[in-house]
Formats: C-alpha cells, sequence, structure tokens
C-alpha cells in the first residue's frame, strides 16, 4: 500500500508493506536530486487500468496543488513520479502524453514536463464562463431545488462561516468549492453541471489563491448567506444577479491583484 505527504514546495510519498515489512519506505527527489512541483499522488488500487488509473492520479494531483501562487514550483519529473508511485516510467509517459492532449501539461524536450498555467487573460475568461453557468444554475435551483437540499446547503454554510475565522485557507477553499458545486448540483440540469466541472477543473487552483489574498474569506461568507436566503425565497431574479455578482467579483479582484503580481514578478525577473 503506499502512503502519501507532501510540502509546499515538494512531493513525498512513503511506501509500506510485506516488501519492506511493514516498515514505511521514503522516497525522495529521484537520483537525480530534482526539485518537482508541490502535488499530492494518492495510493494506487489492485483492481484498475493502470494506464487510466495513473491519469487520473496524476490529474487529481495537479489540480490539488497550488499552481497559481507567485512562486509555484510547476516541474514534474517522469522518473521521480515512477519511483514513488512503485511503477516503471511506461505508463506515467503514457499519462504525461494524455494531460499534454488534454491541456494540463507541456512537454518540453530536453527540458521536461510542467504544468500548464492559465495565462491571466484565460483565467479571466473562465470566471466569466463560471459565472454564466452558475448563475443560471442558481435561477433554476430556485424551481428544481428540494427543500431538504435547501437545508444542506444552509447548514454547510452556517457550519463553514462559523470555521472561517479559524481553518486555514486551504479548508475554507475546499468548502468554498463545495458550496458552487452544492448550487451547480440543485439546478437538477445534468448538462449544465457537466460543462460546469469542465471548468471547474482549472477554476479550483484559482480559486485556492484567490481565497487567500485580502479579505476575501469575509466577504464570501456574507455572499454566500445572502445567496442562500434568495434560493430559500425561491427568487429567480435575486439568487441569479447575487451568484453572477459573487463571481464577478472575483473575477475583478484577479484582474486588479494578479496583473499587478505578473508585472511585479516580470520586473523582479528582469533586474535579477
Amino acid at each position: 500500500m503506499v502512503y502519501h505527504t507532501t510540502n509546499a514546495k515538494g512531493l513525498t510519498l512513503i511506501q509500506g508493506g510485506a516488501a519492506n515489512n511493514g516498515s514505511p519506505r521514503k522516497w525522495g527527489a529521484g537520483k537525480r536530486g530534482e526539485r518537482m512541483a508541490g502535488v499530492t499522488l494518492k495510493p494506487i488500487g489492485a483492481s484498475f487500468m493502470l494506464k487510466d488509473h495513473i491519469y487520473e492520479v496524476l490529474l487529481e494531483a495537479i489540480l490539488s496543488a497550488n499552481i497559481y501562487d507567485e512562486d509555484a514550483n510547476l516541474r514534474l519529473d517522469e522518473r521521480t513520479m515512477a519511483e514513488q508511485l512503485g511503477i516503471s516510467r511506461t505508463p506515467v509517459r503514457e499519462a504525461l502524453a494524455r494531460l499534454e492532449r488534454d491541456g494540463f501539461v507541456d512537454i518540453q524536450p530536453r527540458k521536461g514536463v510542467f504544468i500548464r498555467r492559465k495565462s491571466l487573460d484565460d483565467v479571466l475568461e473562465m470566471v466569466v464562463a463560471w459565472a454564466a453557468l452558475e448563475s443560471m444554475a442558481a435561477r433554476l435551483a430556485t424551481q428544481n431545488a428540494t427543500d431538504v437540499e435547501l437545508e444542506r446547503l444552509r447548514a454547510l454554510a452556517v457550519h463553514d462561516s462559523k470555521n472561517a475565522t479559524h481553518a486555514n485557507i486551504e479548508e475554507y477553499s475546499e468548502a468554498n468549492i463545495r458550496f458552487h458545486q452544492a448550487i451547480l448540483e440543485m439546478s437538477h440540469c445534468s448538462l449544465l453541471k457537466d460543462m460546469a466541472d469542465g471548468l471547474f477543473m482549472h477554476m479550483h487552483a484559482i480559486r485556492r489563491r484567490a481565497m487567500g489574498e485580502g479579505d476575501r474569506v469575509d466577504r464570501s461568507v456574507i455572499d454566500h448567506m445572502e445567496i442562500i436566503e434568495a434560493l430559500e425565497s425561491r427568487d429567480a431574479d435575486l439568487a441569479e444577479r447575487l451568484v453572477r455578482e459573487h463571481t464577478m467579483r472575483l473575477h475583478d479582484h484577479i484582474r486588479r491583484t494578479w496583473r499587478k503580481i505578473a508585472v511585479m514578478s516580470r520586473t523582479r525577473r528582469a533586474a535579477g
């Protein structure tokens, strides 16, 4: 069985089992000592199609990484990942090729594999698209959501609001994402949710970074409660508007703040 730990900059897996009498074996950074992106790989089960399973493991790790952090290390090392997972390099190589086709990594000959980060303009466009999809989901939810679903959403928001000041950013970021996913599910429109899920894979990392900036946690708690009240009152126009405005505030924050960070980063690189 494979267990994992991680830190902010690198990836480490601990492997234990019969092969070493249950004593954990810690894999390092690989024979070449390369630094690798801060992603987390989950255990490999016994029954699976190896090629597909490795793809899912790597994709989940990439989506869980804070790739939009200013100092994020985006490099992935094929040898290191194969060693940490306890498999040959061939299925890892195949999974990386598929991830490149799907737009999640760049494979650069003689340089390596790098997690693909969206440009600022791409990020802003994705947020606009998300605002359109989720606001429509909120409108539909006022018509289609059951009372039980609305009660669960309120319970989730109340729980998260109580813990918002004490939870770390990672914990609240995950709670925030669950809230927005719940609204999409309550629309009871499978096509709308499928479209949003495609965006969500990229929005996950974007929301994680943005949530830790400024007063966005406090603002998020207030917005969520207002959205719930609109949903509970079955006010389609209000619910749609509040969700759209909530997401577009994220858009405005990213456009204002991330652009400054991008300029500062370019200036530092030029000076260094």
